[in-house]
């Protein structure tokens, strides 16, 4: 899934303001400015559009999970050079404390039928035989059901 979208989704979903994403972006060691947070959150087609890494993307889950669940006692983790989904689906289960009956709630809100085996399949080791791939349309989503869950208009 595209790391733009997944920062997008978020942001909309927690109502987060360009103050709180640069403070959670500092929060994973990342010093952003304003024009760079704008620039994340531009559509693909706008030329001051700036893709963001999977190492950038690390850093702001980082942050939310620190902003959340307060920071871990000595040297803190370096952020992770490359992400997949079932790492990005991690990190936020972590930040939102959630647990797999929280996510079966998720999922119900956008008409997604989950049992909780196919989500512990997400958080297995990718070398145990039952390690599902976390999918693009399963973490789109389960963004959307977050949406659902957070966004206050």
């Amino acid at each position: 899934m595209d790391n733009n979208l997944i920062l997008k989704k978020l942001r909309y979903a927690f109502n987060l303001e360009d103050d709180q994403m640069i403070d959670l972006f500092g929060k994973g060691n990342l010093k952003v400015s304003r024009s760079e947070v704008s620039d994340w959150m531009k559509k693909d087609e706008d030329p001051d559009f700036k893709p963001i890494n999977d190492e950038i993307l690390a850093t702001f889950l980082n942050g939310f999970i620190i902003d959340k669940r307060g920071k871990k006692e000595g040297v803190q983790p370096p952020n992770e050079q490359q992400l997949n989904n079932n790492l990005i689906f991690r990190k936020l289960k972590i930040a939102l404390t959630l647990r797999d009956d929280d996510i079966v709630k998720i999922f119900d809100l956008v008409d997604l039928d989950v049992s909780k085996h196919e989500i512990n399949a997400l958080f297995r080791n990718p070398t145990q035989k039952q390690y599902r791939e976390c999918k693009d349309q399963f973490l789109r989503n389960f963004l959307f059901g977050l949406e659902r869950k957070h966004h206050v208009d």
